[in-house]
């Protein structure tokens, strides 16, 4: 489990899905792109969700429990991308089978 730190606040996610949210998040902060972010809330930790508002001048930073890089599913950061695009922002899903396309 790790954690995503945003404006003074500390997220658990999964480092899985933390590692293709950097990727995602980075890419759209390159290209100067603000954006929501939402991901649920886990039910062991009450349920619900979250929404941040993602900026290039807010601090970001990712912490991994794990020291291994996971695979890298392509198919789940376009997803994300996607989403971004969306009025409600980016929206962490549950992770696409990948089609073995490289």
């Amino acid at each position: 489990m790790g954690t995503l730190e945003y404006d003074g606040k500390s997220y658990e996610l999964e480092d899985r899905t933390l590692f293709h949210l950097q990727i995602a998040i980075s890419t759209k902060l390159r290209r100067r792109e603000n954006f929501f972010l939402t991901w649920p809330v886990q039910h062991e930790m009450g349920s619900g969700r979250h929404t941040v508002w993602v900026d290039n001048g807010v601090p970001l930073h990712f912490h991994y429990t794990g020291s291994r890089h996971p695979t890298l599913n392509r198919e789940w950061v376009e997803a994300l991308l996607d989403s971004a695009s969306q009025g409600q922002g980016m929206t962490v899903r549950a992770e696409p089978e990948a089609s073995g396309d490289p």
